[in-house]
């Protein structure tokens, strides 16, 4: 019980935010809070001041808080060292993707592989998964987020042009390429912050001086891709991910050529582990023919 509640107090520590501390460790928002509660009433100290929307640290739990960092970071690295001793015959490896168009691919390719190995796979944007592998609750990510760390070794897995998608009902679907001037009388629909899509979205249209008419931001892919369908509004997305579907028509763009490369990232410390070493081996161009 001790180390469930210095894990909740931790994580809200680090993020300042019961609710995404609550989404990170995949529990409720009251169990958080009930445990910091039961924390700080069994030891009789204050670990957070609280007052207005985000909470604050106090003495206590500023003193507290490399304690259980260190902690939780021993008990991270018994799990992992745990997880990837066996011989490929057992183990479990964790994967953050940001869309599964990708790694779907080389999960096949590894599974059929090993398929005694469980394969665990969490979503989110591109920053989410980036901080997750930082943070190791997944051992490797796929993201289109290029950073340079040197905590990082990534991995380039593929390049996608972004195209506009539109109802085929729409005033431009009659067009097979449009200028990024044509967003200028849309309602574009946006990824949220922290999405590559949406970063790279957004120097596009400032590059050309474009301002959309009625932005609407929606939380996921999928989400945006629903709108479109439901004639909602138009979005910018890669070419890849916009799925076949009757209502749906993909336009170039005829004065821009960005693309969204997507990327395999994992921690260069953890390079030689025999699970992510097999699942790079099975992101590599060729790996159809991985080696016995």
């Amino acid at each position: 019980m001790l180390i469930a509640q210095l894990k909740s107090f931790f994580m809200v520590a680090r993020i300042g935010s019961v609710t995404q501390a609550a989404k990170r460790l995949g529990l409720s928002q009251p169990t958080i809070t009930a445990q910091i509660r039961a924390l700080e009433e069994a030891y009789g100290v204050e670990l957070f001041h609280r007052g207005g929307r985000r909470l604050a640290l106090s003495d206590a739990g500023l003193a507290l808080l490399p304690k259980v960092e260190a902690l939780v970071q021993q008990e991270t690295e018994i799990d992992f060292f745990l997880r990837h001793s066996g011989d490929l015959r057992t183990g479990s490896l964790r994967i953050g993707a940001t869309a599964p168009y990708y790694v779907l691919d080389i999960i096949g390719r590894f599974s059929a592989r090993y398929p005694a190995i469980d394969v665990a796979v969490e979503t989110g944007n591109s920053q989410e998964v980036l901080d997750a592998l930082l943070e190791y609750r997944v051992d490797v990510a796929s993201s289109s987020q290029k950073v340079d760390d040197p905590r990082l070794e990534r991995m380039l897995l593929g390049e996608d042009p972004l195209v506009l998608v539109v109802h085929r009902s729409h005033a431009l679907a009659a067009q097979a390429r449009v200028p990024v001037a044509a967003l200028a009388s849309c309602r574009l629909l946006m990824r949220e912050a922290g999405s590559t899509t949406r970063i790279v979205t957004e120097q596009m249209l400032a590059r050309a001086g474009v301002v959309p008419a009625t932005p609407m931001e929606i939380g996921s892919r999928e989400s945006i891709r629903e709108a479109v369908i439901r004639g909602l509004g138009v979005s910018v997305i890669a070419r890849h991910e916009v799925p076949s579907h009757p209502h749906l028509k993909m336009l170039d763009f005829e004065d821009s050529s960005e693309e969204m490369s997507e990327y395999l990232y994992f921690l260069r410390e953890r390079r030689g582990a025999r699970l992510i070493d097999a699942f790079v081996a099975a992101a590599r161009p060729g790996a159809q023919g991985m080696p016995d």
